[in-house]
């Protein structure tokens, strides 16, 4: 009686093209590499954090009357972290629905030639300088918003955003916040188009043959699947705003002051815009103080990448990216 015999294995097209040993060598060496890259990431944030940790302490640390303005190290960057948070903010609440706009149209309404060349021209807007942005924003920007402030404050002035004195040069936190958006709109336009060509052409199709319209099609099924894509393409768009150093300190004329007021010449200023305005004419404890600032802003980027690492997490199972 014989035995039963077993089936060998059968080879598929990539064993017989990639010898076993060597294709297990790429594998380690791509492994390698790739935790090698991801240590190397990891020891230059721990240096930066490092650096600022130790140049800043003595600011941390000193009298509160040794600190510019006499009154300690947190009333100091307070203001500034204020003053950062609001801008970037208000970039983003005009950036957001302009990109997820352009990226739509881009991806689902223009014509293909008409798309290839807006998709050009943004990926051409992300490198611009910041100079550029900051010198469009005081010699265009500012002056052609001196007579849109002064109705807002006829108007709207019984808000706090817009209580004035409207400012006569222009060079206010909305005019800030509308020049960050520009800046922040190319990369955030990139990512969502990207994110909404991903849409399973399949879901397109079906929605369409159950008689959706395309604004239907787009609301019931790119729309939803693009969701942690556009999360993600709003955290870099913040990202970029928070951490703006010229363009802000070009157009803003900052003061100091800690209020909601979007037009008029009392303007909260930007840690980064702080920096880069004070530290060449700086020295000593203030040194310190201005990299203690930027130990803040480190941090501050840290969470909110944190936080929309989280909101990508929970996001990604709704997203339909993992169907």
């Amino acid at each position: 009686m014989s035995s039963p015999t077993s089936t060998p294995p059968r080879s598929t097209a990539a064993d017989e093209l990639v010898p076993q040993g060597r294709a297990h060598l790429g594998d380690r060496v791509f492994s390698g590499a790739a935790l090698a890259a991801g240590i190397v990431i990891l020891v230059a944030l721990g240096g930066v954090f490092g650096f600022l940790l130790l140049e800043g302490m003595p600011a941390l640390t000193a009298n509160p009357e040794d600190i510019r303005g006499g009154n300690g190290f947190a009333a100091y960057v307070l203001p500034l972290l204020f003053g950062t948070i609001y801008a970037a903010i208000i970039a983003l609440l005009v950036a957001t629905p302009l990109s997820i706009g352009i990226g739509l149209f881009i991806s689902h309404y223009a014509p293909r030639r008409i798309a290839s060349i807006l998709g050009y021209i943004v990926d051409l807007l992300a490198a611009v300088p910041s100079v550029v942005y900051g010198l469009w924003g005081i010699f265009f920007l500012a002056p052609a918003l001196v007579p849109t402030f002064e109705v807002l404050e006829e108007r709207l002035g019984f808000l706090p955003f817009f209580a004035g004195p409207a400012s006569p040069t222009g060079r206010t936190m909305l005019t800030a916040g509308l020049v960050l958006a520009v800046m922040c709109l190319p990369i955030m336009t990139a990512v969502n188009r990207e994110v909404f060509l991903q849409t399973p052409r399949l879901l397109e199709e079906a929605s369409l043959a159950l008689g959706a319209t395309r604004w239907e099609m787009i609301r019931q099924t790119v729309l939803p699947f693009g969701r942690s894509g556009m999360v993600s393409a709003a955290m870099l768009g913040l990202g970029r705003a928070l951490g703006e150093t010229m363009a802000v300190a070009m157009v803003l004329s900052a003061t100091g002051a800690v209020t909601l007021d979007l037009i008029s010449s009392q303007n909260p200023s930007t840690i980064a815009a702080n920096i880069a305005l004070n530290f060449p004419e700086s020295s000593g404890l203030a040194v310190n103080t201005l990299i203690a600032t930027g130990l803040v802003l480190f941090a501050l980027t840290f969470a909110v990448n944190f936080i929309a690492r989280a909101i990508i997490a929970r996001r990604a199972e709704f997203s339909g990216a993992n169907a």
